[in-house]
């Protein structure tokens, strides 16, 4: 088995941190974005959306997309429990996991995509007016989230998943793009500070 890595990049590090919960090691292959070794042939065999990480199992099976793979994991070791331990956490997990990837992660991404000078060659067209469009909804989902987050340990109150783990995956990322979190959402900053305490989140 070996999980073709991308450093600091948010997929792979949001595996990488649901591995570190769940106490797993696999073997890391890095694939350096910068130097397009994603677009490779032998990575294209791979995976033809040139998409990292991938993961190889020994029988030549591959798993692309970051939650797909956590999902494996999630089969092959249930404990700690990290989709739910019950039918209904297990649809609020999922609701909550597509919410903050949805509104927020993607969001951070399409300001970054779209506007930083290092995305120049790998975002073609950037296109800067949608990077624009998504500040002001990724501040509104933030707002959504501080409402949510009241009185609550972490996204399922005191229950950690992997809702919790893109949410630290989203959030750190907002600092490429230069997006801030704002002050009077003091629920998300404890939330985000509660989270990035985790051993789990220097993976």
């Amino acid at each position: 088995m070996k999980l073709y890595d991308g450093g600091r990049a948010p997929n792979p590090r949001r595996v990488r941190v649901f591995l570190a919960e769940k106490g797993i090691s696999v073997p890391l292959e890095q694939v350096d974005i910068a130097r397009r070794e994603h677009q490779s042939a032998a990575f294209t065999a791979l995976n033809p959306l040139q998409r990292i990480p991938s993961l190889v199992l020994d029988d030549g099976t591959v798993i692309s997309e970051s939650i797909a793979i956590c999902r494996y994991f999630e089969a092959l070791q249930p404990e700690p429990a990290l989709f739910g331990r019950d039918p209904v956490e297990a649809g609020l997990v999922e609701m909550w996991q597509r919410r903050l990837e949805f509104e927020l992660l993607m969001g951070v991404a399409a300001v970054f995509r779209h506007t930083h000078p290092a995305m120049a060659e790998l975002e073609v067209p950037q296109v800067p007016e949608w990077a624009e469009a998504n500040r002001p909804r990724v501040q509104r989902f933030l707002a959504l989230l501080d409402q949510h987050l009241e009185g609550r340990t972490f996204i399922l109150g005191d229950y950690f998943s992997v809702a919790d783990i893109t949410g630290l995956i989203a959030i750190d990322f907002m600092r490429l793009p230069k997006i801030a979190v704002p002050e009077e959402l003091a629920n998300v900053r404890a939330w985000h500070a509660r989270l990035a305490a985790r051993p789990s989140a220097a993976a």
